[in-house]
């Protein structure tokens, strides 16, 4: 049995899936799946935060087939590739800082023709601004305790107009000294305080320690370099 839940996201026998951008290729040793001649690789909410949270009761997904995403933080791609199974005729720009993680990003980008591998810091923006267009979403999964002011720039450099953003909070990378809670309400007073309108955060648990899951709004972008 098989249910759309979003768009490019589906519950097959009880498990989440996306349909397989590449067949017959596993990216981290999921497990393939084939339902009325077509293959879908099944998404552990284990190994990705957002399959954590649609299962956790996330209400909007803003993916679809032909969106522009800027992924912050791709590591390996295990996330960013079933982004890019949904995503299939947009386009995943990976930025990774670490030269291992690209070893394995770069292969896959090369089998997935929607992924754009970036060898380059998030905080640090202008050194990659070359390479972008604008995106309608900007998903940032990275370790840093300016992991919000980083998200910021780079929503304000490359996000479109009213486009949308999904921010995993990491309180322990943030300030170990602090309770979570109080870390998540401090990032997202800064988030609001930059003109972000959040729709919806999760807590991660039981996937994820000390994790929230934001999903929001952002109008106050500012003109990419090609846009002006």
């Amino acid at each position: 049995m098989i249910r759309e839940l979003f768009e490019g996201v589906y519950r097959l026998n009880g498990e989440l899936a996306t349909l397989n951008l590449t067949p017959g290729r596993r990216v981290y040793g999921e497990k393939l799946v084939t339902h009325g001649g077509r293959e879908y690789r099944l998404w552990n909410p284990h190994r990705s935060k957002l399959a954590a949270a649609i299962l956790l009761g996330l209400e909007h997904l803003p993916l679809g087939r032909r969106t522009k995403v800027l992924y912050l933080g791709a590591a390996q791609g295990t996330t960013a590739s079933h982004i890019s199974d949904i995503a299939r005729e947009g386009i995943v720009y990976c930025v990774e800082v670490s030269p291992r993680a690209m070893q394995s990003l770069l292969p896959l980008a090369e089998a997935r023709e929607n992924m754009v591998p970036i060898l380059a810091s998030a905080a640090e923006p202008e050194s990659y601004c070359y390479l972008l267009e604008k995106v309608d979403l900007v998903y940032q999964d990275i370790a840093r305790p300016e992991q919000t002011e980083i998200l910021l720039e780079n929503l304000r450099l490359f996000l479109r107009k009213g486009g949308h953003f999904i921010h995993i909070i990491k309180a322990r990378s943030i300030d170990v000294t602090v309770r979570p809670n109080e870390v998540f309400r401090r990032e997202m007073d800064k988030l609001t305080g930059a003109g972000a309108q959040l729709l919806q955060t999760l807590r991660l648990e039981p996937y994820e320690k000390d994790h929230l899951f934001v999903l929001g709004r952002f109008s106050a972008a500012t003109p990419h370099k090609q846009d002006r």
